[in-house]
């Protein structure tokens, strides 16, 4: 059995956000309020240039494979520097609309 997507309350964090965002997605049951709040947020930063294009690929790629890229692998360095820029800049939103009430701090490099 499938773990329910729609959370029963806010996130504790920013990443487990959008991993709930993107498995909503790939289920194909994105439909959810805070599937929705988040890809408005998502969508509010690109319009306003705080993210780009390859932020929303590096979200898209991590957040079908269901983990972050991790700093200590040379490959995957340059991916968690724009991943952690695109979560950092989603923060903020996301916290606004009450979907993430409190955001751990990014691990350390």
């Amino acid at each position: 059995m499938q773990p329910s997507i729609e959370p029963a309350r806010p996130f504790a964090s920013v990443e487990a956000a959008w991993f709930s965002t993107a498995r909503a997605l790939q289920s194909g049951r994105g439909a959810h309020d805070h599937v929705d709040g988040v890809l408005r947020c998502l969508d509010r930063l690109y319009r306003n240039r705080r993210i780009e294009l390859l932020h929303a690929r590096i979200l898209r790629i991590w957040g079908g494979r269901g983990i972050a890229p991790n700093p200590a692998y040379p490959r995957e360095r340059s991916d968690w520097r724009i991943w952690r820029e695109a979560l950092d800049r989603l923060e903020g939103p996301l916290r606004a609309q009450g979907i993430v009430v409190h955001c751990q701090p990014a691990p350390a490099e």
